[in-house]
């Protein structure tokens, strides 16, 4: 039979794919000598600190508690001792506190089931909605595949928004990185009790599965996992960008679209979880393991020996280029994540965190930006626009900022995917003007919502 290839309706793109690790099987990483937890891994408050200089901790150890209800616990990937509570750069280029540890030893914390048998939802009859959730607060589960949103929240619909299906964010559009697709390829019996956990936890009896058609074992392996639960559908999506963003994904999916801000994906049926995540549930509710490592590709065109890892959080990036084959000499660009959402670094220094999907190494010409022309005129980033604004109105309101209008022009819609600067033919820095743009007038949305 075929199947239908679906995918969403505004916009997109198709990006040259380089997929340099698709079948390079995960490898454990070494333990870092020193592993840095930054208190902010989270969208939401920073998490504070239970431990102090001189403590003693194994892996798995607590080491910060949520800061707030929009915010995350921190655990230990290590066991030694805590070298001290200062701070460290973290992917925004900042220095913010965080926890440093020296590493001594490999010891876990006996709660944790490390185990390889796989538990399923029915060899555990005890599990409710509610104590789903709460194992997945308790864990530090994040979204693992983009901004960092603290799991639990999003099981908990707001008032007036009724959750029908869970959708899995399998997509991986972005064209260097492979972390997802050899944690399908080499966990999928997890993810599917991962998704059944997210479903129950839900209260829903629809899950689906999206994936690009450029990973067809993947689509083979888990439409062969689902076969046994009737609830579950694996979708195969065309090949488009940015068909990870989440409302592109509803949209591909169940051909629902999310308004603008505030609506969420939920507020037309959909929850939406990160494969990662899915994994990550699976862990916290049957193994008792809270997020403290997860899969991480490093790659780049001219690194000698590119891969996918395992990766302890905390560990700095230089020590996974190093086992990669160090930098390249060339001009290089270093990106937490891949290049059309990534964060270029200003260190190699930067810890492993809940969302490193990537480390990317862009080299020559990849690296180097080309010198901007005046605008053409000629239309390519409003056809491209997933969400249907009109960026190079966006981007020149931003610059002269003219933040009212910005706002009246939906600015707090773009979801930053960068495809309007990917394709616009005079190189202009569309995103980044956007991007500041939007962080002003978020900012002043939420300083005006505060005096009501």
């Amino acid at each position: 039979m075929t199947m239908k290839i679906r995918t969403f309706r505004i916009g997109g793109i198709h990006p040259e794919e380089n997929k340099l690790t698709h079948e390079v099987p995960t490898q454990v990483a070494p333990l870092p000598k020193q592993a840095v937890f930054p208190l902010s891994q989270h969208i939401g408050a920073p998490a504070k600190p239970v431990v102090a200089k001189g403590d003693v901790v194994k892996v798995g150890t607590l080491l910060a508690e949520a800061g707030g209800f929009v915010s995350a616990p921190i655990y230990s990937s290590v066991s030694g001792k805590v070298a001290k509570i200062d701070s460290a750069v973290d992917a925004s280029g900042y220095r913010r506190p965080a926890i440093i540890v020296s590493v001594e030893g490999d010891e876990w914390e006996e709660s944790i089931d490390r185990s390889d048998d796989l538990v399923r939802v029915e060899d555990r009859p005890d599990l409710t909605p509610e104590s789903i959730v709460e194992s997945i607060k308790k864990a530090g589960v994040t979204g693992m595949g983009g901004a960092g949103f603290p799991t639990f929240i999003k099981l908990c619909p707001p008032p007036g928004a009724t959750a029908e299906c869970v959708i899995i964010n399998a997509v991986e559009c972005e064209p260097y990185i492979t972390s997802d697709y050899r944690l399908m390829m080499e966990h999928a019996d997890e993810i599917i009790v991962g998704l059944q956990l997210l479903m129950k936890a839900a209260k829903v009896d629809k899950g689906y599965i999206g994936i690009e058609t450029n990973k067809p074992a993947a689509i083979e392996l888990l439409t062969q996992k689902a076969a046994a639960d009737a609830r579950i559908e694996v979708v195969p999506l065309k090949q488009r960008y940015p068909q990870g963003g989440e409302k592109q994904l509803v949209d591909a999916v169940i051909r629902r679209q999310v308004p603008a801000p505030p609506a969420i994906p939920v507020n037309v049926g959909a929850i939406v979880q990160n494969v990662g995540t899915a994994f990550a549930v699976y862990q916290a509710v049957m193994k008792n393991k809270p997020l403290f490592e997860r899969y991480t590709t490093v790659t780049g065109k001219k690194l000698s020996k590119p891969g996918n890892y395992l990766v302890r959080m905390g560990t700095p990036m230089r020590d996974l280029i190093e086992i990669c084959g160090g930098m390249p000499d060339d001009d290089n660009k270093l990106l937490a994540g891949g290049p059309m959402m990534g964060r270029a670094l200003t260190s190699d220094e930067v810890p492993v965190c809940k969302g490193t999907n990537s480390i990317t190494i862009l080299s020559g010409s990849d690296a180097r930006r080309k010198p901007a022309d005046p605008c053409i005129r000629c239309g390519k980033c409003v056809n491209v626009c997933p969400m249907g604004l009109e960026p190079y109105l966006l981007a020149t309101l931003s610059a002269k900022k003219m933040w009212e209008r910005a706002e009246a022009e939906d600015v707090v819609s773009c979801i930053e995917c960068g495809s309007c600067q990917f394709t616009c033919p005079s190189h202009r820095p569309i995103l980044d003007n956007i991007r500041n743009g939007k962080s002003t007038v978020m900012g002043i949305i939420r300083a005006r919502n505060a005096k009501k």
